[in-house]
């Protein structure tokens, strides 16, 4: 089933989760084991995340230079196979712009296409170790609004090159929302008027970066609103767990922690971080359900068990 096809308005909890991919070489059992453990809760779907890789060149005897491409975590479509077919839950794999030209995108999208997966994320991902495409070079995607319209193009039967008996696609595409702004978008309009852009390109549904302030996500959300967007805009939220994730987060994620939030773990134990972070999401999540947002993503990194504390503590509110 498809994404939009999953969610739910009744007031009661329904939540998705992301996770990460082992490293290049890592087991992915580990990875198994944590949708075992979320499988409790009945999950709509799952995101599998991707990572942009390295590129490095490597000159040759003949004067001419050798492009190099390593991805430090491999499998994104292996995974989301092996986690629909052993648990019977859609997967999302994340596609990305970044270290991938067009034809490369093509081919991981007719390979879900025959693997039965029908839901994908649409992302830029992660500038490092990439020049951006010069102006007219359609080798590579340089937006996620230009792999939107790939995606689109292959839904209505248009490859990159005339593919002999090949049917359309069907995929389900998502995108990502910002609710505190692209960290390089100008202003908060203009990120939602790009955000309007790839939903007119064929996104069918937004889910939005973490956030710790609930006012962030809902003047967001109304922004979004305002602008004529009427696609489902998912929550995203993640349980902070350790002081470390004071700077890291903001950091990583260009997002900020609220005052109250950041003051009450710098002065805590470390072993009393989790609980503190677990407390917050169980409320930010109570508040968001009871203004109609029934559907909540969670981002998991290590472990679910603290995001299953907060999960369980919402199905006994509910």
């Amino acid at each position: 089933m498809k994404v939009v096809e999953l969610l739910r308005n009744d007031g009661v909890p329904n939540v998705s989760y992301e996770i990460v991919p082992p490293k290049r070489g890592g087991s992915v059992s580990e990875i198994l084991e944590i949708i075992d453990k979320l499988m409790e809760f009945a999950p709509p779907f799952v995101d599998v995340t991707s990572h942009s890789a390295q590129i490095y060149y490597e000159e040759q005897q003949d004067g001419s230079w050798r492009r190099h491409i390593k991805r430090k975590r491999p499998g994104t479509l292996g995974l989301c196979a092996a986690i629909k077919g052993r648990f019977g839950i859609e997967t999302v794999p994340h596609l990305l712009c970044k270290g991938f030209t067009r034809e490369e995108s093509e081919d991981a999208l007719i390979e879900l296409n025959y693997l039965g997966i029908q839901n994908v994320m649409a992302l830029r991902g992660d500038d490092s170790g990439f020049q951006k495409p010069v102006h007219g070079d359609r080798t590579r995607n340089e937006y996620a609004i230009d792999l939107v319209r790939q995606i689109h193009a292959m839904n209505t039967g248009h490859f990159l090159e005339e593919l002999i008996d090949a049917a359309p696609t069907d995929f389900c595409v998502g995108v990502a929302g910002y609710p505190e702004k692209h960290f390089e978008a100008p202003n908060i309009k203009w990120d939602v008027k790009n955000l309007k852009h790839k939903i007119e390109a064929g996104a069918e549904y937004v889910t939005t970066q973490m956030f710790f302030d609930n006012e962030s996500f809902f003047a967001f959300e109304t922004a979004c609103r305002s602008a004529g967007i009427t696609a489902p805009i998912i929550p995203g939220l993640k349980v902070l767990t350790s002081k470390s994730q004071l700077q890291t987060l903001p950091s990583r994620f260009h997002i900020q922690i609220p005052e109250e939030l950041a003051s009450e773990i710098a002065a805590a134990k470390d072993h009393e971080v989790p609980e503190i972070g677990v407390r917050w999401a169980i409320k930010q999540c109570d508040e968001l359900l009871s203004r109609g947002f029934s559907n909540l993503h969670f981002y998991i990194i290590q472990t679910p068990n603290h995001a299953a504390q907060v999960v369980r503590s919402l199905r006994k509110l509910a």
